[in-house]
């Protein structure tokens, strides 16, 4: 059906509510193709996309399919899945609660026990929470760091992880089996499972498990200054126990620490976007403070800005961050005789070559994935279960989301504040800010720069626009860029390494992602986005010193533009 078909088809539906079709009525054509031209997808991420009535929307029917979908799956993955349930959490978006209750009801109907939290809990805590109770499963209401418009429904394995491909695709294919998300329905077992509220042990647990990461837990804190933001979500309660037990002196932005779903305290909720830091730092100027911390709305990303050597605040990128940290940490741990003599740093193919080098440095082997966790947190799996390997010392990607210790299977944002400010504070004591640190890293290593750029898309005509701009690269990949031609080429989508007349098969899931390496040092990957509407662009240089690497990116973008004529 066309975008009209399915307008008028939701438009006349008996089971769509009066609200929703005043919305629908007052939608503009521009509205109505973005929200019928497609099926909300259900991907290797799970759904993610705009609140509202519509295929390509997140409501209460596209949710309620997707339970469908999943419970279906579950039944006939697990024989145990009825007894052994699945932990549902969300985040403080509009309709987190619902959409939470909406798929315990229909899992229930289904005869699947499920958990559930009192209120909101953030992401690495229902990773947590899977193998804390054993469960067969998980859903995570939330749209992470999109903006408020959105919500999003994210799967989980038994081990805590998010679903890889291989195991996504059988469930993939049950959902795109089903009616459409207004006809379809189920038969309830004629007795439903128990929905089992979690007591608060599990929030102490994890909270234990979070304290114990600690290297230098007993660093003088007094006077050192630390402003936090949860940008009103899921981690505020979590991070200022933490913050309390360990002795930090924290400064909360208090007018973002209410779970509001409107976001109203902050331009965004995105730590990759500066327009986050904007309360935090006017909070730091005043107090003084000598770091800012800042989760997302589901508590799996964390954002730094810092005082520097210079008197004013800096952002980190979350590749400086992590290589900053990933340093500091294996630093301390080969001082107590405490890093493996086989570890293992897992990364993906868009982050900095500086992570490998940092790792190559202290004899740590260096595996990358494709974007998303939840390749790391299967590989840390392989290993367990294979019973030998090389141990995990530490999972990161460039999109501020960082792994220390794997008693959660996701990204933990709440891991990574109380690390970084450790680190911050360490070096502190020792007289350096991290600018310092940051230069040290670059004397050592070379200074590299890396940047993300992103270019949306938006309706049918937009998501053409992005097949085709990937499409040119597959096709023709051996670009010139100021005067440089590529010497080696990574397709992920054809799964393949071109260098020269020599092809090398890669070894990883087929995606649609291009990385192109040139010989002065400089990457560049063009990855659509897996969760919203845009193309991103991952480029990396390395310099002989900061000055030098600094602006190269931005220049390098503005000709890649030109090149593929965006």
């Amino acid at each position: 059906m066309g975008v009209e078909q399915e307008y008028k088809r939701w438009l006349e539906s008996p089971v769509v509510s009066k609200e929703d079709k005043e919305i629908l009525k007052n939608m503009s054509e521009a509205e109505k193709d973005d929200a019928f031209f497609k099926n909300v997808e259900f991907g290797t991420a799970g759904m993610r996309g705009i609140l509202g009535p519509g295929t390509n929307r997140l409501n209460v029917y596209t949710v309620k399919k997707a339970t469908i979908g999943f419970a279906k799956y579950l039944l006939e993955k697990y024989s145990t899945a009825k007894e052994d349930g699945v932990v549902i959490s969300h985040d403080n978006r509009h309709m987190s609660r619902e959409f939470t209750l909406l798929t315990a009801k229909v899992l229930s109907e289904h005869g699947i026990k499920t958990y559930i939290f009192d209120s909101l809990r953030p992401t690495p805590e229902l990773s947590y929470a899977v193998r804390y109770v054993h469960a067969i499963g998980g859903v995570m209401i939330t749209a992470s760091h999109n903006p408020k418009e959105h919500n999003g429904y994210k799967v989980y394995d038994e081990t805590g992880c998010q679903l890889v491909p291989d195991k996504i695709k059988r469930l993939v294919d049950i959902i795109n089996a089903l009616p459409n998300e207004l006809e379809v329905t189920y038969t309830p077992v004629s007795h439903p499972a128990e929905i089992i509220m979690l007591d608060s042990k599990i929030d102490d647990d994890y909270v234990k498990e979070v304290e114990a990461i600690a290297i230098n837990r007993d660093l003088p804190k007094k006077g050192y200054k630390i402003v936090f933001t949860p940008n009103h979500g899921t981690s505020y309660v979590n991070a200022m126990r933490v913050f309390k037990d360990l002795g930090y002196e924290v400064y909360p932005v208090e007018k973002q620490c209410s779970p509001d779903p409107d976001f109203s305290g902050t331009l965004s909720p995105n730590p990759e976007d500066p327009r986050s830091y904007i309360e935090s730092l006017k909070l730091a100027e005043e107090i003084h403070a000598q770091l800012v911390v800042m989760t997302d709305p589901d508590g799996d990303r964390c954002g730094l800005a810092y005082l520097s050597s210079k008197g004013d605040y800096r952002l980190l990128t979350g590749n400086q961050s992590a290589a900053m940290l990933m340093d500091y940490i294996f630093s301390e741990r080969q001082k107590r005789g405490l890093l493996a003599k086989e570890g293992a740093m897992y990364n993906t193919v868009v982050t900095s070559s500086l992570g490998k080098e940092i790792a190559d440095y202290y004899g740590v082997k260096t595996e990358q994935f494709l974007t998303g966790f939840k390749f790391i947190g299967n590989r840390i799996d392989y290993y367990e279960k294979l019973g030998h390997g090389p141990k995990f010392e530490f999972g990161y990607e460039e999109s501020y989301g960082c792994l220390i210790a794997p008693f959660a299977r996701d990204k933990d944002g709440l891991q990574a504040i109380i690390m970084y400010s450790e680190m911050a504070l360490y070096y502190h004591l020792q007289g350096k800010q991290l600018d310092q640190v940051w230069e040290d890293l670059g004397k050592r290593f070379g200074y590299h720069e890396d940047k993300v750029y992103s270019i949306s898309f938006a309706g049918s005509e937009g998501s053409a626009k992005m097949k085709a701009i990937t499409n040119k690269l597959h096709t023709n990949p051996f670009i010139e860029i100021n005067g440089l031609t590529p010497y080696k080429v990574d397709d992920f989508y054809k799964q393949e390494t071109v260098e020269g007349d020599k092809k090398t098969p890669i070894d990883l899931p087929k995606s649609d992602v291009v990385k192109l390496y040139f010989k002065d040092g400089t990457n560049i990957a063009v990855r659509p986005s897996g969760t919203e509407p845009k193309i991103k662009f991952y480029i990396g240089v390395v310099g002989s010193s900061l000055k030098e690497a600094q602006d190269k990116p931005d220049n390098i973008y503005e000709e890649v533009k030109k090149v593929l004529e965006i």
